[in-house]
């Protein structure tokens, strides 16, 4: 169970420093409308999350069970990650900050259950998150053995890390925003990207190569007893 608290938590974190127009409404509505307004509304962006999650978990569940080979799994989770961040890379490009003015003051008007599901909306109707939860299931799902009670645990750990740092943002909104220059969100971006590409072939030498993983773990274990 530690263990897979201690897996999603960095992917919790990659989450979190994903910039895109979603980022910046969340930075505004806290300098706007204060924390619990900001909160509100990430508390919609992540049941989007939520959503995606349940539905690239049924559509890959088939397709892993297929798979019978462990090693099969981690190369083809691999590639899958791999090119996820590889597409991302290519398709990054220096940009302006997102105009975010015409939501904002849409926002602003609204309750805390507007606010919950504008952040809703505005999460689910970027296919990209789907695309990148997906990705991330075929690509830690051969680890967790598929057991639903460890992905469940995997997925709560990095919603919570997600939501956490969330918070950190949201409190120091104006220094964030004043940060977030061209050059700096191009600069995260493309190492988000990078990041992911290497987790995806650190998962190809994994299926590759397990008889050389497993005798590393071996060596760990007898230098812990020792």
């Amino acid at each position: 169970m530690i263990n897979d608290i201690l897996t999603g938590i960095p992917w919790g974190v990659l989450l979190s420093f994903m910039i895109g127009p979603v980022f910046f409404i969340l930075l505004e509505t806290s300098i706007i409308k204060g924390f619990r307004a900001a909160f509100v509304f990430d508390l919609g962006v992540v049941f989007g999350d939520v959503f995606f999650i349940t539905i690239a978990y049924l559509g890959s569940y088939r397709l892993i069970q297929s798979l019978n080979d462990n090693s099969s799994l981690f190369i083809f989770g691999g590639f899958i990650m791999m090119a996820y961040g590889f597409i991302s890379f290519i398709g990054t490009k220096k940009e302006k900050k997102v105009n975010t003015k015409t939501i904002d003051n849409e926002i602003i008007k609204k309750n805390y259950l507007g606010l919950f599901f504008k952040g809703f909306f505005l999460n689910i109707i970027n296919i990209g998150v789907l695309g990148f939860w997906l990705a991330v299931i075929i690509s830690v799902g051969p680890k967790l053995e598929m057991e639903t009670s460890r992905i469940l645990i995997f997925f709560i750990s990095v919603i919570l890390t997600y939501l956490g740092i969330d918070c950190i943002k949201i409190v120091l909104a104006k220094q964030l925003k004043h940060k977030m220059t061209p050059t700096n969100i191009y600069k995260i971006k493309r190492g988000i990207s990078v990041v992911l590409m290497i987790f995806g072939i650190a998962l190809i030498f994994q299926g590759c190569f397990p008889d050389e993983k497993q005798m590393v773990k071996n060596a760990f274990e007898k230098m812990e007893k020792h």
